[in-house]
């Protein structure tokens, strides 16, 4: 997502009022968590990457430039933040947490049904994003969950394009595996 204002609170910043900052931590800080929990699984290592992160983005704010979207900046300064704090701690593997769950709402005009069958589709594919080891997990939250370009995300992860699309493409394979396989199970435990 695009915010043209973000231009704005960074000159504010720049000029000596780094309470706009605050307004940047509200716009991104979801992302970031999510970023963060993707990659260290736990969520207190999570919150503390986050927080290292936007600590570590305001202290460099005057390095940034503009060549990229504040957002892709931020992003980079999250995911080597995280994978650091993950050499540190030796994590291998991978969840999804609450907060991310709750992030997504319902459409609010769906019926009860509706709203019953996107939530279960919701979480089958919580649980097929899962399985996926940890880098897949994060390619696919950031290219479909966030719609973040393959460009900006090869910003992000210092990976190649070429790389992306090869795990992007695994990892929708092996998604489509899980959530045949979830249905599946789910279908016998109905009969």
């Amino acid at each position: 997502m695009i915010h043209p204002e973000d231009h704005v609170y960074i000159d504010r910043i720049k000029n000596g009022d780094p309470s706009s900052y605050s307004s940047l931590v509200d716009r991104y800080k979801n992302m970031v968590y999510t970023i963060a929990v993707k990659i260290l699984t736990d969520p207190e290592d999570a919150q503390d990457a986050a927080q290292e992160s936007f600590i570590k983005a305001y202290q460099q704010l005057h390095s940034f430039q503009g060549k990229s979207k504040f957002s892709t900046w931020l992003y980079t300064i999250v995911y080597r933040t995280a994978v650091s704090k993950l050499k540190e701690n030796r994590i291998s593997t991978v969840s999804i947490s609450e907060e991310l769950h709750d992030q997504y709402t319902l459409d609010h005009d769906a019926t009860g049904i509706d709203q019953l069958q996107v939530k279960q589709q919701r979480k089958y594919v919580q649980q097929a994003i899962q399985k996926l080891p940890k880098t897949e997990a994060l390619l696919i939250t950031l290219y479909y969950i966030n719609e973040i370009p393959t460009k900006e995300i090869q910003e992000i992860t210092g990976l190649s394009l070429a790389n992306i699309k090869i795990q992007l493409f695994r990892a929708r394979k092996k998604l489509e595996r899980e959530l045949r396989f979830l249905l599946e199970y789910e279908a016998k435990k109905i009969d």
